[in-house]
C-alpha cells in the first residue's frame, strides 16, 4: 500500500552481531556466540555414559534388565533400542531428540547407537549435539538355560498333551497356532508320545500359562498334580515337580456323530445324525438334513462326553451322477451350504454292480453330475455305537457326504512343490519306536492336513503361512490345476526365510 502510493518505506533486515571469540558475523543469540565456538566451550554430553556393558543370553537371544528381568529382543529392533536408552544414566540432564543405531558385525559382540540431544547452555541458549555410545555384549546364560545346560531334564513343570484319536490331526493344527502365539517359547523340551506330546518347562507358571493357551483353542479337560523333590524344614522351604494332565476332545472336524438322547433334547431336539464342522474352545455341530447348527462348549461336552460314530479316516469316495436343488444357498456361521437331492456312486463299485444311492445333501452349492465326493458309507457299515441303539425308530442315510474331493486332480499335481511353507516345533522323537510304516502313516496324515488348509480358508485363518522361495511357478500349471484349491500369494508372509539355521534360533526363542 505504501509502495503504490508512493511512500518512502524503510525495509526490515535481520540484524547480524560478530561472535565474541571468532568475530565473524552471526545471528545474535543469548550467548554472542557461533555455534563452533560455543560448542567449543560447552560440552553437552559431558557426564554422559559413551561405553555400557549389557548382559547377553546366546541361548534364548534375551538381554538382562537389572537386576533379575531378561527382555527379548532382536538385533536393530525397536524392542532393543529403547532397552539399550533406557540402561543409559544421567539421560535426566539432557533431552532426547532421536536415536539410531549404526551399524555393526553381528559377531562383533558391539552395538552402537547414535543420540541427539538437547540442553539450554550459557543465557538460555540451546545447543543440540550428536554422539556415539558403544554396547559390549557380555555373554551370560540366564538361570532357566543354566539349569537346561548342566541337566537337560530337570524340569519343574510338564504338560501332557492327548488325544485318544486314531490320527494327529489336530496336534499338526495345534503345532501352527502355537507357533503362531508363541505359546511354547518358554519350553525347555518338547517330546513326541503315543497320541499326544509332552512339553515340559522350567517354572510352573510358564506351564499354568501354556495350559490356559490350550483351553482357550481347543475343548478340553485338565488336571493337576505335583511330587515332592526335596525340602528344607529349617527354612520351610519345599520344591515340587508339577505335573499337568490335558485332555482334548476326541470329537475332530468332518466326524460323524449321533447325539445322546438327553444332549439331542438339551440342543432343543437337534440330530441326533451330525456332522461336526469346526472344532476351536466349543465344538460346531450341523445337522446335514436341516442345516441347523448348534454349539456344545468344553463344560457341556465332558458333563455328557460321547465318541464320535464315523471318523474321517472311514471316509469313502463317490461319484455324483444327479444333482437338484432343494433350497437356495444359505450363510451358517461363516460358511456356505446348500440342500440339494443328489444321486450317487461308489467309486470302488465301478465295474462290479450298479448301487445307485439318492440322498440328500448339504453341499448342493459345490457339487454337480460328474464331481467326486467323500462321505460316510452307511448302507453297508457295521456301527457298535451304544447311543445309536438309545434312539428307536431312527433310520439311519444309506450315504451322508461330507465334503467335495479333488483327489483325481491333485494327481496331475503329486510330487510337485507347493507355494508356501509352515514352521514346525523343535520336537524329540523316539527314533527307537520310529518305524516305517509309522512314518509313511504321519506323512500322509500331514499331507492331508496341508489339503485341508487349501480348502478350507477358515482353518488357515488362525496360522501363519510363508512363502516358499523355491517356488517357481508355471503357465502350464497354472492352467491345468486350476480347478484345485490353492492358497493365494496375498495370505502368504513374506521376507523370511526358512533355513534351518534360521529356523533353529526361531524355535529357541
Amino acid at each position: 500500500m505504501a509502495e503504490e502510493a508512493g511512500m518512502f518505506t524503510v525495509q526490515q533486515t535481520v540484524g547480524s552481531v560478530l561472535c565474541c571469540k571468532c568475530g565473524i558475523p552471526m545471528a545474535p543469540n543469548a550467548a554472542n556466540m557461533c555455534v563452533k565456538c560455543l560448542r567449543s566451550e560447552v560440552d553437552i554430553t559431558e557426564g554422559l555414559q559413551k561405553h555400557v556393558i549389557i548382559i547377553h543370553c546366546p541361548e534364548c537371544d534375551t538381554y538382562l534388565q537389572p537386576p533379575r528381568t531378561w527382555i527379548k529382543a532382536q538385533l536393530e529392533s525397536k524392542e532393543l533400542l529403547t532397552f539399550c536408552v533406557k540402561r543409559l544414566k544421567n539421560m535426566n540432564r539432557v533431552r532426547l531428540v532421536h536415536a539410531e543405531f549404526v551399524w555393526t558385525e553381528p559377531h562383533s559382540k558391539r552395538i552402537k547407537v547414535r543420540l541427539r540431544v538437547q540442553k539450554e547452555v550459557l543465557n538460555g541458549a540451546i545447543l543440540e549435539q550428536t554422539y556415539v555410545v558403544e554396547y559390549v555384549q557380555q555373554e551370560q546364560m540366564c538361570e532357566p538355560c543354566s539349569r537346561v545346560q548342566a541337566n537337560p531334564d530337570q524340569w519343574v513343570a510338564a504338560v501332557q498333551l492327548r488325544q485318544h484319536v486314531s490320527h494327529r490331526r489336530t496336534f499338526f493344527y495345534l503345532e501352527q497356532l502355537i507357533l503362531k502365539h508363541d505359546a511354547a517359547a518358554h519350553a525347555i523340551k518338547i517330546k513326541q508320545m503315543d497320541q499326544g506330546i509332552d512339553f515340559f518347562f522350567a517354572n510352573r507358571s510358564h506351564g499354568v500359562k501354556f495350559v490356559e493357551f490350550i483351553g482357550k483353542v481347543a475343548p478340553v479337560k485338565s488336571r493337576s498334580d505335583k511330587q515332592l523333590v526335596s525340602q528344607d524344614t529349617k527354612s520351610n522351604n519345599y520344591n515340587y515337580k508339577y505335573t499337568f494332565s490335558v485332555e482334548i476332545s476326541p470329537i475332530c472336524r468332518e466326524d460323524l456323530i449321533c447325539l445322546p438322547p438327553k444332549v439331542a433334547v438339551s440342543l432343543g431336539n437337534f440330530g441326533p445324525l451330525v456332522i461336526c464342522s469346526k472344532v476351536t474352545n466349543s465344538i460346531a455341530l450341523l445337522d446335514p438334513f436341516t442345516l441347523r447348527q448348534c454349539f456344545l462348549d468344553a463344560d457341556q461336552y465332558w458333563r455328557t462326553s460321547f465318541k464320535s460314530l464315523l471318523s474321517s479316516r472311514q471316509l469313502v469316495e463317490y461319484i455324483v451322477l444327479d444333482v437338484e436343488l432343494v433350497s437356495s444357498e444359505v450363510n451358517i456361521g461363516g460358511s456356505r451350504y446348500g440342500l440339494a437331492d443328489a444321486q450317487v456312486a461308489r467309486v470302488s463299485d465301478f465295474g462290479k454292480n450298479d448301487l445307485i444311492f439318492s440322498i440328500r445333501t448339504h453341499l448342493g452349492h459345490l457339487l454337480s453330475p460328474g464331481d467326486y465326493a467323500l462321505g460316510y458309507h452307511l448302507y453297508s457299515a457295521n456301527t457298535n455305537d451304544m447311543e445309536l441303539d438309545k434312539h428307536k425308530g431312527l433310520v439311519l442315510p444309506e450315504v451322508i457326504l461330507i465334503k467335495k474331493s479333488y483327489e483325481e486332480k491333485r494327481q496331475r499335481k503329486r510330487n510337485k512343490p507347493r507355494s508356501w511353507k509352515l514352521k514346525s516345533l523343535n520336537i524329540e522323537v523316539d527314533e527307537t519306536r520310529n518305524r516305517a510304516d509309522d512314518e509313511e502313516k504321519v506323512n500322509n496324515e500331514y499331507e492331508e492336513f496341508l489339503r485341508d488348509l487349501e480348502e478350507n480358508p477358515d482353518i488357515r485363518f488362525n496360522i501363519s503361512l510363508y512363502r516358499n522361495k523355491d517356488y517357481q511357478p508355471s503357465e502350464v500349471a497354472s492352467v491345468t490345476d486350476g480347478d484345485v484349491p490353492s492358497i493365494p500369494l496375498e495370505e502368504l508372509l513374506a521376507d523370511l526365510d526358512l533355513s534351518d539355521e534360521e529356523m533353529v534360533d526361531t524355535e529357541r526363542a
